[in-house]
């Protein structure tokens, strides 16, 4: 189960991954990529690529799906159904929101980790019917 998954990388306080590394690590092997390497292809993507940009979640996701080969019109949905959810896309507006509602930072961000990581595994089950 790759959420999972997911939680366990997040819960390790051995290792620290970013969003975006923990998404990537989760799917490594489905996508053919050594945990090393999608720990290494996602470590300059958490906090919105190090500057409050894109949820490094929301990069992560669009990275498997890419390597899933996805078309633009499921990047295009994730992308929609985020910010129709959230509000926004960028990291630094999705924070300062949840602490607004008095939400931690880990909890917050492993939330958005969770939800990019089910949809992921609802698209590969929907794939594979």
């Amino acid at each position: 189960d790759y959420v999972e998954k997911a939680r366990a990388l997040r819960a390790d306080p051995a290792v620290h991954y970013n969003c975006c590394q923990a998404v990537l690590v989760t799917f490594a092997d489905r996508l053919g990529l050594t945990p090393e390497q999608a720990n290494a292809l996602g470590a300059h993507f958490g906090s919105g690529m190090r500057h409050g940009s894109t949820c490094g979640a929301v990069s992560g996701a669009l990275m498997v799906l890419g390597l899933l080969g996805c078309d633009e019109k499921q990047s295009t949905a994730l992308l929609r159904d985020f910010r129709t959810r959230h509000g926004a896309l960028d990291c630094a507006d999705l924070l300062r929101a949840s602490k607004e509602r008095g939400e931690l930072r880990k909890d917050h961000c492993d939330s958005l980790v969770l939800e990019m990581s089910r949809f992921l595994e609802e698209l590969l089950r929907e794939q594979s019917t």
